[in-house]
C-alpha cells in the first residue's frame, strides 16, 4: 500500500574524500564533536587520529592487517554495543585496497571474475553494518588520481582524468553525504542528501555539526512512530511482521516493549 511520504529522523552516513594531507581525520573528529559526546575512532591509518588528542575527546582503536571486511564490521558492532554515540572509521579504503581487504582476498581466491561471488557478499556485510548502525558514522576515503590515455594527430597522450576514490565503485550511493576535501582542507560536495552544502565549499567546523544534527533530527521519530506500530498490533503475527521490519539498533532498544506487547496479545487470545 502506498502512504503519503514523511522524512523520518535519522543518523548521519557521511563520507569524506581526499588525498593524504587533506585534513580527513582532523575534519571528521571536528564534526564528531558536534554530534555526540561519546565519540569512537577506528583507525586503520597508523595511529594518526591519536596527534588531535590534546584537541578532542575520543576513545580509539587501531586496526591492523589483515583489513578483512569481518575485522571492519566486528568492530562497528562491537562500538555500538558499547554505546558510541559516533563512529569515525578512518580509513575504509583499507577494507578494499589493503593487506586482506577485497581485491587482496579476490586476488588470492585466484584472481578470476568468478571469484568476486565470494567475495562481494563478504564486502555488503561491511556495508550493511554501517547503514543498520544505530550510530552516527563518517568514514574516510583515500583517493588517487586517475589517468587515461587518448590519441591525436597520431600520438598517444597521458591525461588525467581526475581523482578515483580507492573503495568499491558505487559505494558513495550508501551516503547521505560524501564531502571531497582538496590540499587546503576546503570541501566540495559530490553527493548531497541533505542540501547543506551544495554550491558552498570552504573548511568543515562545529557549526556543521549544528545544521546536520538539525537535519537529522527534523522528522518523525523512528523509535516513537515503531513503538505506536506495535502498540497497535492486533495479532501476534502481525507483531512479528513489524518486529521483523524493524532495524537491529531499534529491536534492540524495544525489545521490552515488544516482549510486553506480546504478552499481552496472547492473554487476549487466550
Amino acid at each position: 500500500m502506498f502512504q503519503r511520504a514523511s522524512k523520518k529522523q535519522s543518523k548521519l552516513r557521511l563520507l569524506l574524500e581526499g588525498p593524504s594531507g587533506s585534513g580527513k581525520t582532523f575534519s571528521a573528529l571536528t564534526l564528531a564533536s558536534g554530534l555526540g559526546k561519546k565519540v569512537a575512532v577506528l583507525d586503520t591509518e597508523k595511529g594518526s587520529a591519536q596527534l588531535y588528542s590534546s584537541e578532542f575527546n575520543f576513545d580509539v582503536c587501531e586496526l591492523i592487517p589483515p583489513y578483512s571486511p569481518e575485522k571492519y564490521t566486528d568492530a562497528i558492532k562491537f562500538a555500538e554495543e558499547q554505546g558510541y554515540d559516533v563512529l569515525i572509521i578512518d580509513s575504509i579504503s583499507h577494507e578494499w585496497s589493503a593487506e586482506g581487504g577485497c581485491l587482496d582476498i579476490q586476488s588470492k581466491l585466484g584472481g578470476k571474475y568468478q571469484d568476486w561471488a565470494k567475495v562481494t557478499p563478504r564486502h555488503n556485510k561491511f556495508v550493511e553494518s554501517i547503514l543498520q548502525s544505530g550510530m552516527h558514522i563518517i568514514a574516510t576515503a583515500r583517493t588517487k588520481s586517475d589517468y587515461g590515455i587518448s590519441q591525436s594527430g597520431g600520438k598517444m597522450k597521458v591525461e588525467k582524468l581526475g581523482t578515483k576514490t580507492e573503495q568499491r565503485d558505487g559505494l558513495e550511493f550508501e551516503f547521505t553525504t560524501v564531502l571531497r576535501l582538496n590540499q587546503n582542507h576546503m570541501f566540495e560536495a559530490s553527493k548531497d542528501r541533505t542540501h547543506l552544502f551544495g554550491n558552498k565549499e570552504g573548511v568543515l567546523t562545529s557549526d556543521h555539526s549544528k545544521m546536520l544534527l538539525d537535519w537529522l533530527h527534523d522528522g518523525i521519530d523512528p523509535k516513537k512512530e515503531t513503538i505506536e506500530k506495535l502498540e497497535r498490533c492486533q495479532d501476534v503475527e502481525e507483531l512479528k511482521q513489524i518486529w521483523m521490519a524493524t532495524s537491529p539498533a531499534l529491536r534492540k532498544e524495544l525489545e521490552g516493549v515488544k516482549n510486553a506487547v506480546k504478552a499481552q496479545l496472547i492473554k487476549e487470545a487466550a
